[in-house]
This record gives C-alpha cells, structure tokens and sequence, in this order.
C-alpha cells in the first residue's frame, strides 16, 4: 500500500520535492499540488513529461483554500509543506489543519538536496527582498575576475509553460523575449545578462545542474525568497535585513538559512534604523555563532536625478518585496525620499484590475506600486495604473529597464541602481578563496 502524498506549492519548491523525493518511488503517489502566494498557477497539471513513467496523466494542481477538502477526497495520509517566506505560525496552522482532517504533516530535509560535481556557492536570505540578488551577482563577479568559469542557477519561477521551462539557459536578452519571462523572472535574470554572465532557471533542477557543470567550474545557487537551497553547499551565505529585525527568528526557512550559514551578511546597515542593527547582529550571534559576519551596504545610485527632485512622482519597486515581503518600500521610494521628491503618489485610488486586489491583500503597502507582471493582463493594468496616476515622473525601483516590457508613455523616468558593498568583516574576496583554490588545485 502506497502513502499518498499532498504537496503544498508555489510553483518552485514543491515541484523540486516531487522529482527528488517522490518521482521514481513506487512506495508513494503524489496524488496533487497546491498553489498560492502566485496569482494563476492553480487549476493546471504537473504534466507526464516531467512527472515521469509513474504518472502517465501528470498530476493536477488546486487551490490550496480547500485543503481538508482535499485531503478527505484524495485520502491523503501526508501533506508536505514545500513553500517559502512564510511565518512560522503560518505553516504550523497548516499543520494543524492536515493533522485535523487526518494527515500526517512535514517538511523535506536534506534529501531533497542534489549533489554537485563542482563547488556550490549557495546566497540565500532570511526574508525575501534582503539583497541576495546583489549578493549573488558581486559573488559570480569576483569568481569570473578570479578567472574562474561561474554558472548561476536561479532558484525556480516556472509560471508559465512547464514543459518549455523544463530547463532554461539564459545569456541574452533575446532569450529573455524567447521565454517569454514575466517582470518577476526579467528582474533576477537581466541583470546577469547586463553583467555577461548565463544563468539556469526551470522545473527540473537535475538536468539543469548537469547543464550548468558543462560549463562551470563553481555553481552559485541564488535562492528565491527566503527558500533553502536545491544542491549540497560547499559555501553557504545568508543574507539579513535590520529593516525587518526579528524575521530571522519568526520566518520559515529563513532561520534554517540562518542556522546552516557558513557566512552571514548583514545588509543596509548605511541606512536601516539602529535599534534593527542591534538586534539583528544579537540574533545572528545566538543562531550561528560560528558563522564569519559581514557588515554591507547597499548604496543607491539613481540615473537622473532631476526626474525626482521637486516633483509628483510614481514609485514602482519590486513586487514580491513590497507583497509577501512585507516591506512597505523598496529602493525606489528611498532614492525618491533622498533626491526630493515633492510628493510619492499613493497609487490605491488609481489602481485598476487584479491590483486593487494587490493593494487590499498587503495593507501595509505604502505609497509605491508593486511592479506586478505575472501575465499579459497584469502587465496592461500596470501600465493602466501609472497612466490613471498622471505622475511628473516615474521612478523605477525594479532592476530592470521597464519601459521595455510595458509602455510608459512620454512621462520622464529614472531607474535606480544598487549594488553590495562589505563595510566590516573580511572581503568576499577573502571567504571566496578556499573556492578559487578548490578549482585551480
């Protein structure tokens, strides 16, 4: 008799537990995926080419509101919790709620972790939007300058087409168009293309390490939210946010993150507040004094300022930092707050479609537009929000050239730029090293 198993997704974790733990073993049926946190990701199929010669009918996907529904119908007897950036009280109502309809309730270990045959640098965070993405890039930087081939492997945003996204290898802006990437997927991939760097993406994240080892001689695993990483680490950074002191203790997996991490990097300390700093270095101390600690900044530059200075502008920062990271701001409202701005228009009375939806889900958004573009229509009632706003100037929080994936009329805008910079602690250059050597013995 087999165990049949219920995973609770998002579209990226839960399907990289399905082909580790479950894909090839007769001994269990996955009987179903759930989905949130992703606007239309339910109601579609996990399809056979992926799920593999168990399931010549893929596995379906629902809605994971009706989950005691769900496991009486599918008689479910575990539920595997295979999301991130979630409050630890968050998954444990979860599992009281399997527990209660009859279920057992779990989440993966490290069996779910693949194993590399070149060094794996992993960057994750304790919370979405802490500066990973920066992180990861000035680490590939200085391994490609260390004369090392460096391939990057993104953490999965499969949202669209599963089988076309089966494997992704990304090094131009022409694949970007090719795969039809969402605002989301443009904002952690354009940025290594502006760097000349490749980066992996996809579903199956066997095939896409073997892809990627071709090429590399180190694998740097940048992680989604605050997920755990896919591959066994051989360098584990995490990255902290004083501006949400106290998430690295309440937040699951962030604090696993945090607990496993070989180095902690403690990111905004230039601008976040002092009373955050204090108790974020105590509690990185508690959860892993062992960890080497380094202190950054993340400086904003900003392309024209003059766009900003004096005027009525319309922030647009990054979606999921300002959504489910809970941030009520992003860069862009702070470069428009340290270059002038006469007002930041509040975009609620102006939102139109799925982003009044938006604004009523994160209440503590403030006055910023999350830059939503999971689809078509989305991206065309973000483009109809900015034009209802009538700003002086737009200011482009995201890091990406917007005004190439949807139009922006003739209102003038700037984009912000931002990179990592170590203010105390040992030079990445420094806790890379044993990496370079690794490769060059």
């Amino acid at each position: 008799m087999t165990t049949r198993v219920l995973i609770l997704g998002a579209a990226g974790r839960d399907f990289h537990n399905f082909n580790t733990l479950y894909r090839n073993d007769p001994d269990f049926t996955v009987v179903g995926f759930t989905a949130t946190q992703i606007p239309d990701i339910a109601d579609r199929r996990y399809p056979p080419t992926l799920a593999g010669e168990l399931y010549p009918d893929g596995i379906p996907i629902y809605e994971e509101d009706h989950l005691e529904a769900l496991i009486e119908k599918l008689e479910v007897d575990h539920v595997l919790f295979s999301y991130s950036d979630v409050t630890h009280e968050h998954v444990m109502h979860l599992a009281a709620r399997a527990v209660a309809a009859g279920a057992s309730f779990g989440v993966p270990g490290d069996k779910a972790l693949i194993a590399s045959s070149k060094p794996v640098v992993s960057i994750t965070a304790t919370r979405t939007g802490t500066g990973k993405s920066q992180t990861s890039r000035q680490i590939r930087q200085i391994l490609a300058d260390a004369g090392v081939r460096v391939a990057a492997i993104r953490h999965p945003m499969p949202y669209g087409d599963l089988n076309a996204q089966r494997v992704q290898r990304l090094g131009s802006f022409a694949d970007l168009d090719a795969a039809d990437v969402t605002i989301e997927e443009r904002e952690e991939y354009e940025p290594y293309i502006r760097q000349g760097a490749v980066i992996y993406a996809g579903v199956d994240y066997g095939e896409i390490l073997s892809r990627a080892e071709e090429e590399a001689d180190v694998i740097i695993w940048d992680g989604g939210n605050n997920d755990l990483p896919f591959y066994e680490v051989d360098l584990g950074f995490c990255v902290v946010d004083p501006f949400r002191a106290g998430h690295e203790l309440r937040y699951w997996p962030g604090e696993a993150n945090l607990r496993m991490a070989d180095v902690v990097v403690i990111n905004k300390i230039d601008t976040a507040p002092e009373q955050g700093l204090a108790e974020v270095r105590a509690n990185v101390a508690d959860l892993a004094p062992l960890a080497t600690v380094v202190e950054a900044a993340s400086p904003i530059k900003v392309d024209d300022p003059s766009v900003i200075t004096g005027k009525r502008v319309l922030v647009l920062d990054d979606g999921p930092t300002i959504t489910h990271g809970e941030m009520p701001f992003g860069a862009g409202a702070v470069a428009a707050q340290q270059n002038g701005a006469a007002e930041l228009i509040d975009a609620r009375p102006f939102a139109v479609g799925s982003l009044v939806g938006v604004y009523e889900s994160y209440p503590h958004i403030g006055p910023v537009l999350p830059a939503m573009g999971y689809s078509d229509r989305q991206r065309k009632e973000l483009q109809e929000t900015i034009a209802a706003a009538k700003p002086e100037g737009i200011v482009i929080g995201t890091p990406i050239d917007l005004a190439g994936v949807i139009d922006l009329g003739d209102v003038p805008r700037t984009r912000i730029y931002y990179e990592l910079e170590v203010k105390n602690g040992p030079s990445l250059e420094e806790l890379l090293a044993p990496i370079v050597a690794m490769v060059k013995s």
